[in-house]
């Protein structure tokens, strides 16, 4: 028999899409990995703060990693403890499908799940948006940062009908002042719960008069079985969008 590989995931989605495709093979993954829910395997830190002693101890086949929620140092750390990591790039939503399916693979899945094919529909057959929309969409406060250009969660917007203020920044995600966000003439605010936990007490006050739309993060930000329901998920949030 042979056996299954022994992974490490460091980045939340991924280790939700290995979860749910490749059962019994995630041995660690990091504190912010939390679907499934009651996942139970090692925890291994932070994603920006993995514990490399403790990854190693696992012994595992594969490490996956993302190059912008892992830190460049940790992965050449636990390269150099003769682990294999497999590091993925995600800014746009069709290298997400790609990517995703690269890791299975890695990880032994031989047969497609299901749950990737339905995701890729339910993106293909979204119906044109009734408007566009121009937005800000802050990530973090204290400082003030937002959706800056090449990002997956803004190719996610531009597919919903919201075109980002800052989308051609030279920065990912820059930082801009209060008063410079507010006056950007958008349409719109997005608000995610993560990185920063906007809710309806925190975060909206800032931009008085705008229609703020507070979303899920793990459906805007996430690269895996959320994608399924992420279209249905964020439209419902985005129309639903009210002035402070």
């Amino acid at each position: 028999m042979i056996r299954p590989a022994r992974v490490v995931s460091l980045v939340p989605s991924l280790t939700e899409a290995v979860a749910r495709s490749a059962p019994g093979s995630l041995v660690g993954a990091t504190d912010w990995c939390t679907h499934p829910a009651g996942l139970d395997v090692v925890r291994v830190g932070g994603t920006k703060n993995p514990k490399v002693d403790r990854i190693t101890s696992l012994a595992p086949d594969l490490v996956i990693a993302n190059e912008e929620e892992n830190r460049e140092p940790d992965l050449t750390a636990l390269r150099a403890a003769g682990l294999e990591v497999l590091v993925t790039e995600v800014r746009t939503l069709p290298q997400a499908f790609g990517e995703l399916a690269r890791v299975l693979t890695a990880c032994g899945v031989t047969a497609r799940p299901r749950w990737l094919d339905e995701a890729e529909a339910a993106w293909a057959d979204l119906p044109p948006p009734p408007d566009r929309r121009t937005a800000v969409v802050p990530v973090w406060r204290r400082p003030w940062m937002v959706l800056g250009r090449d990002t997956f969660a803004g190719d996610l917007l531009t597919r919903l009908g919201v075109r980002q203020v800052y989308a051609g920044h030279a920065e990912r995600y820059p930082r801009v002042p209060l008063d410079e966000l507010r006056a950007a003439e958008a349409d719109l605010v997005v608000l995610p719960d993560e990185p920063y936990r906007f809710t309806a007490d925190d975060g909206p006050e800032a931009f008085p008069g705008l229609p703020c739309a507070l979303v899920s993060g793990r459906h805007l930000t996430w690269y895996g079985p959320s994608l399924t329901e992420a279209p249905t998920v964020l439209g419902r949030a985005l129309r639903d969008a009210r002035p402070t």
